[in-house]
C-alpha cells in the first residue's frame, strides 16, 4: 500500500513552548486569507470582470488547500535555527510559498493536460466551462474554447506568482535579513522554472536515463518543496552558515524522498486519496525516477516485454497499455527499488537535520513532516538520535 504510514506522531506543544508546525500552518492559513482578501480588493479596483473571472477563481483554488508542506518546512527551518520573537515574517513567507505553489500547479496542469487538481477540476478546465457558458449565453462561437481556457489559466498562474512576489518583497523589506531572504527566493523561482523546462525537454527528446530523471526531480521538486523552504525559514532566524548547510542537505534528501513518493502515487495511487489523476504520468510517459528505474532494470535483466512496455514511443492510451506499464514497473523491481530508496533518503534527511543542533522537539517536528511527505515509517531512534 502506498498510503501514508506514520509511525512518528505529530508532536504536541509543551506547556509554554513555541507553536508546533501544525499550529503554525493554521496561522499561515489565517495570514493567507488576509493576503487574498487584500489582493481581491485590489483586483476589483482594477477591473470587475478580471476580478470575477480570474482573481476570484485563483483565490478559491488557493483556499481549496493542499498539505501546506512548504509553509510547514519554512516554519521548521526557522525553529531549527533558533527563531524567536514575532513569527509574522515566517508566517508570511509560508503564505508566499503557498501562492508560488498555486502558480506552479496551475501551469503544471496546463502543460500536462491534467483535468483534476485537489479533488476538483483544474483551473483550465474551469475556464473552459466559463467559455462554454459565455458563448452559449451569447449564442455565438466565441473562438476556440481550448485556447481561451489555456490562456486564461496561464494568466491566473502569473497572477499567483505576482501575489507571491509582492508578499515576499514586503516581508523582506521588513526583515534585517531581507537581502539574504530575497536571494533564496530568487534562486528558488529560477530552479522551479528550470525544473519545469527540463521536464518538458526530457519528454521532447525522449530521455529515459536516471541522471536526467534525477536532475528533473531535484530542480522541480526537491529544492523547491523542502530545501529552499527550510533555508528561507532559517534565513529569517539569522542562521549561521553551518546550520543552513545542514538544513540544505536535510532538505535535499527529504525533497527527493517526497518526489519519489509522488512518482509512485502517479503510477499506482488512488485519485480519491491524492486528488489528482493516477495515470497522467504513465499516459504521457513523463520521465520519472520510477520510469527510468524500470527501463534500466528491464534492460539489465533482459526483460524484453517490460522494456517494450516502458519504451519511449510505445502506446499508452488504453487501460490495457497502462496495466502493462504498471506490471512492468512491478515485475522489474523498479517499484520496490524506489520504495526502498525513499526510506534511505528519509533516514538521510533526519541524520543531516541532526547536524543543525536543533532541539529534540524540533527534530521530532521535522521527522513528522518527512514521514508525512515521504509516506514512510520512521523509527524513534532515527528521530531523536536516542535508543528506542
Amino acid at each position: 500500500m502506498l498510503g501514508l504510514r506514520l509511525a512518528v506522531a505529530e508532536p504536541a506543544r509543551p506547556p509554554g513552548g513555541p507553536p508546533t508546525a501544525r499550529e503554525a500552518v493554521r496561522a499561515v492559513e489565517a495570514e493567507l486569507a488576509d493576503v487574498l482578501d487584500e489582493a481581491l480588493a485590489r483586483a476589483r479596483d482594477t477591473d470587475p470582470v478580471y476580478a470575477r473571472d480570474v482573481a476570484d477563481r485563483l483565490a478559491a483554488f488557493v483556499r481549496r488547500g493542499g498539505r501546506r508542506m512548504r509553509a510547514a518546512f519554512a516554519w521548521c527551518g526557522w525553529q531549527a535555527a533558533g527563531g524567536t520573537g514575532d513569527p509574522t515574517p515566517v508566517l508570511r513567507t509560508g503564505a508566499a510559498l503557498e501562492l508560488l505553489q498555486a502558480c506552479a500547479l496551475v501551469h503544471d496542469d496546463v502543460m500536462d493536460g491534467s483535468a483534476l487538481r485537489r479533488g476538483a477540476p483544474a483551473l483550465h478546465v474551469e475556464f473552459a466551462e466559463l467559455h462554454r457558458a459565455a458563448t452559449t449565453a451569447a449564442r455565438g462561437t466565441g473562438g476556440s474554447g481550448t485556447a481561451f481556457a489555456l490562456s486564461a489559466a496561464v494568466l491566473a498562474g502569473d497572477l499567483a506568482l505576482a501575489w507571491a512576489d509582492d508578499l515576499m518583497t514586503e516581508t523582506a523589506l521588513g526583515s534585517p535579513h531581507g537581502r539574504r531572504l530575497l536571494r533564496e527566493w530568487r534562486a528558488m523561482r529560477g530552479e522551479m522554472v528550470a525544473g519545469q523546462y527540463r521536464d518538458l525537454h526530457a519528454q521532447a527528446t525522449g530521455a529515459s536515463g536516471m541522471d536526467e530523471a534525477m536532475t528533473v526531480a531535484t530542480l522541480k521538486s526537491a529544492l523547491y518543496t523542502v530545501e529552499r523552504p527550510l533555508a528561507l525559514g532559517a534565513t529569517l532566524a539569522g542562521a549561521e552558515a553551518d546550520a543552513t548547510e545542514a538544513l540544505r542537505r536535510a532538505g535535499r534528501s527529504a525533497g527527493l524522498a517526497f518526489q519519489l513518493r509522488d512518482d509512485l502515487l502517479g503510477a499506482f495511487g488512488d485519485p480519491v486519496l491524492t486528488g489528482k489523476p493516477a495515470d497522467d504520468d504513465l499516459r504521457t510517459r513523463k520521465l520519472t525516477c520510477l520510469l527510468a528505474a524500470g527501463v534500466r532494470l528491464a534492460e539489465a535483466t533482459g526483460d524484453t516485454e517490460a522494456a517494450a512496455a516502458l519504451a519511449v514511443g510505445a502506446p499508452a492510451g488504453t487501460e490495457q497499455d497502462l496495466r502493462r506499464m504498471r506490471a512492468a514497473l512491478t515485475r522489474t523491481g523498479a517499484r520496490k527499488a524506489v520504495e526502498s530508496r525513499i526510506g534511505e533518503l528519509a533516514e538521510d534527511a533526519l541524520r543531516h537535520f541532526g547536524g543543525t543542533g536543533a532541539r529534540p522537539a524540533v527534530r521530532r517536528e521535522f521527522a513528522a513532516l518527512v514521514a508525512r511527505a515521504a509516506g514512510v515509517s520512521l523509527d524513534h531512534a532515527d528521530v531523536t538520535g536516542e535508543e528506542a
